[in-house]
């Protein structure tokens, strides 16, 4: 079955990092989550269609790319 462009649609995102914490605090306007260790983060989006869940993602994969960054930049600059 295909499904439509004007379908409920969901995503849940599984993410490892060694520091899911932090990326977990940038989500926090962004996205329903929840830790289930120190470095596994679940994301649960859900969107009235494929269009807006697919804005969705592009704003989650943004910010978590930024926050990243932000992280490997610190520790670089821990070092």
């Amino acid at each position: 079955m295909t499904q439509r462009k004007s379908e409920l649609t969901q995503l849940n995102l599984r993410v490892s990092h060694r520091q899911a914490p932090a990326l977990a605090a940038s989500l926090t306007t962004e996205a329903s989550f929840s830790l289930t260790d120190e470095s596994t983060l679940l994301i649960d989006e859900v969107a009235d269609s494929i269009v807006d869940l697919r804005a969705r993602w592009n704003t989650l994969m943004r910010g978590l790319i930024a926050s990243e960054h932000v992280l490997d930049f610190r520790g670089e600059a821990d070092e």
